[in-house]
Parts: structure tokens; sequence; C-alpha cells
């Protein structure tokens, strides 16, 4: 078998068989096929697509290129949730305590965050002593007995994924629904889930900036998990502005307290509450998606979510008084307001260039090399269809330097005012499943 010939036979549209994918997926990732040629394949793929089962087929070549984790020994059906990324996405940090608060066991991995913020893990070091660096027998322990823990993604978990991603990236091959799909459910597939609820933002705060473009997307990695055997559904949600209205490490841990207090933003809420139902569904703790959603308010008002939240910071070090007293949590020096220049509505946020403003304060990473600075941030007091007044505040910022006005800037564009009445963006736009 010739690479040369892979690469022919995709470049003229035709099917690619699953051994010759398999020859490519081992032969790029043990360095016997050259970036050249890699890239080559890349390019074709980008323009002569792929059908459902040379998807699954590269989806399962790259889980087959490294470590799979092994959740057998957790007790019950582990369902596990990823989000296509966007601004003030805290999804984890409630869905996490919530779920697993009616009996869904959730085995989470996740990683740190390279653009506007950090990852979940730099999310849950702002608190006080908490720590992810904890071994597969203690990760399935905390699992066992409380439902719950969060540990650093594996350094060789699909090595083929991370090699053709960073060569994506350099040869404008990254926008293709079969290799983003595939790329996606492959980390899923090897992190050992037995279903898969997939959060695919659309807006100018996503990746995929158009309706159609996150459908496609969705539908995508949708037949991928189930051709594979894992119950997978995918909910098309808003990121046309930031979700919540926290942007920022600490300011975000900060949210998801209030949101399992159950006085949180209502979108962050309902989202939450949307994905969290079809976690709790596909883990058969519940008959329907509304008893699912029933038994997710109830844990909140009773309070068990919030206790949830507490016994796992606590098992895994971390200060849990911090949800008594979030003060405790990391605190920039300066707040500045940016004010309404006039009545009228807000009728539109760059949900990207909020985003790029919170990087500006520190809270994210423009390299992996980045400092993070966990206490900085963004917090919005409008959202799209607020009435707002003249010199009434928008949004604060919390820095630790003085002057910001590069900051400012970019937030002051990234806002938009309507003297007419404008309607609230709509936040789940569909529900993809099979």
């Amino acid at each position: 078998m010739r690479m040369v010939d892979i690469i022919e036979k995709k470049r003229d549209g035709m099917e690619l068989s699953t051994e010759e994918i398999q020859f490519f997926i081992n032969g790029y990732t043990n360095g016997d096929i050259p970036d050249y040629q890699a890239s080559a394949l890349m390019m074709a793929i980008y323009f002569q697509g792929m059908n459902e089962r040379e998807r699954t087929d590269l989806t399962m070549a790259m889980v087959d290129s490294g470590d799979k984790v092994d959740l057998s020994k957790i007790d019950g059906i582990k369902v596990d949730k990823h989000s296509t990324g966007g601004v003030g996405d805290t999804t984890t940090l409630v869905l996490g305590p919530l779920v697993a608060s009616v009996g869904v066991p959730v085995a989470k991995m996740s990683g740190r965050g390279l653009g506007h913020t950090g990852g979940t893990i730099d999310k849950l070091e702002s608190i006080s002593g908490f720590h992810v660096e904890i071994s597969n027998d203690e990760f399935i322990r905390l699992v066992n007995e409380n439902k719950m823990a969060v540990v650093g993604q594996s350094g060789n978990l699909t090595p083929a994924d991370k090699k053709l991603y960073a060569l994506r990236d350099v040869t404008a091959t990254v926008p293709s629904i079969p290799l983003i799909a595939s790329s996606i459910m492959s980390k899923k597939i090897a992190a050992g889930a037995d279903c898969i609820v997939l959060d695919v933002k659309t807006g100018s705060g996503a990746f995929m900036k158009t309706l159609e473009e996150a459908r496609e997307l969705a539908q995508a990695m949708v037949r991928i998990g189930n051709r594979i055997g894992r119950n997978t559904i995918a909910i098309i949600s808003d990121m046309n502005q930031p979700l919540g209205l926290a942007i920022g490490n600490a300011l975000e841990v900060k949210e998801a307290i209030d949101t399992l207090k159950g006085e949180g933003p209502k979108d962050l809420t309902e989202l939450c509450l949307s994905l969290g139902s079809q976690m709790v569904y596909l883990a058969k703790k519940a008959d329907s998606i509304e008893e699912a959603r029933n038994m997710l308010i109830e844990s909140i008002r009773s309070g068990r979510a919030l206790e949830k939240f507490k016994t796992f910071i606590t098992s895994q070090g971390g200060d849990a008084s911090v949800v008594d007293h979030p003060e405790k949590l990391p605190q920039a020096k300066y707040r500045f307001d940016l004010t309404a220049e006039e009545d009228g509505w807000i009728a539109a946020m760059d949900a990207e260039k909020i985003g790029v403003a919170a990087m500006l304060l520190g809270a994210g990473r423009a390299t992996k090399e980045s400092f993070i600075d966990l206490s900085v941030g963004i917090v919005l007091r409008k959202k799209i269809g607020d009435k707002v007044t003249k010199g009434e505040s928008i949004l604060t910022i919390h820095s630790n330097r003085e002057k910001i006005d590069d900051v400012k800037q970019l937030l002051k564009e990234s806002i938009i005012q309507s003297k007419e009445k404008i309607e609230p963006v709509k936040l789940i736009h569909d529900i993809i499943n099979e």
C-alpha cells in the first residue's frame, strides 16, 4: 500500500477503505508518513469530504493510536459531556455536581485552556488547594464514592489527533466537518464514557459561525458516536453572546456556585438543565427527559447539588469553604465599569471580541506558555435584548493593571446598541439525536 495512491484516490473523490485509513493513521503516528503527504490528504479530505463510514473509521483509527481509559470499574452508566467551546462556558462546573447529585457518575478528564479563558482545570485551581494530579485508582475510587472526580488529561490519548490537529492548524484545513468530528469524537471515545452529550455552539463566539454549519457538525458527531455504539446526542446552543455573565476563571467559579444555589444567570441555568437532563436520561436514572429535568431542579432547590460540589472540592484537596465564602477566591485589584453612552437596547455582542478582551487582561493563554491570572475577567451587567439608560453599567472589568485602554476599546467595539427594542437571543436552537 502506498500513501501516494491513497492521496490520489481521495483527491479524485473516491471512498477510502478501512485498511487505507488505518494505514495512514498508523504510518503518520509512527513517523513513517511525512508531513507533506499527510497535508496533501488533509486538503483532499477538506475538498472531497468523507462519508459516514469513512468518518467512523478515521475516528476509531485515531482512538486506537494511543491509550484508552478503562472506566469499567466505575459503577453505573458513565455519561460524558463535551462543548465545542465558547466564551463564559461554565457548564462543566455546574453540570458535574448537579448530575452527580442524582446518582450519575461523572468521571471527567479535563484540560487547561488555550485562548479566551482557562479550561476547567484552570478554573478549579482558583480554589485553594484543589488538585487534579491523582492516580487512576484514586480517580475511580472517588467516582464510586462521591459520583464525581476530575483528572488531568493523559499524555498519550489519541496521539494521532494531536499530530494531525497541529498539522491542520498550519495548512488551512481546520474547518472540515469530517476532520473536526473525528477529532472531537476520538478524544471522547478514548476517554471511556458509555454515552456522550455534545454541546455544539453556534454564533459569533463559536467555531461554527452559522446554524447550518453547527447542525452539520452535530449530525456528523452523533452518527459517529452511535455507529460505534456510544449513545450520543447533541444540543446546538447559541454563542452570539457569552454564556452567563462571568468571563474569567475565579469569576466563573463564583457564577457556578450561584447557579448551584439556584441564583445563577437564566441562560446558564437553562443550558445546564437541558444538557443535564439528557445526561440523566442516557444514564437511565429517569424514564423521560421531563422527569430528569425535574430531578435536577429539585436537587438545586434542596441544596443537594451544592453539597455535592463541596464534597467534590474537599475530596480533591480544595478549600470547600469558598462555596459559602466566595470572597476567598482570587480577587483582582481594580474594577472598572463600561457604561452606556445613550439610552436604548443591547442589540448585539461580539462574543469572540469579549473573550479576547478577557485574555488581554490575563484570563486566558495566547500560547501554551502564557501565565493565567485566575482573578481577572469581565462580568456582564446586560445581555442582548436588555434595556439600558445613559451612564448605566453594561459590564464590569476586573483587572490587576490600572491602564486598560486596549481592553476598554475592544469591549466598546464588541457591543452594539439600538434605539429600537430588541428581542432576546434564542438559547437552544436544536437537539440532534437518532
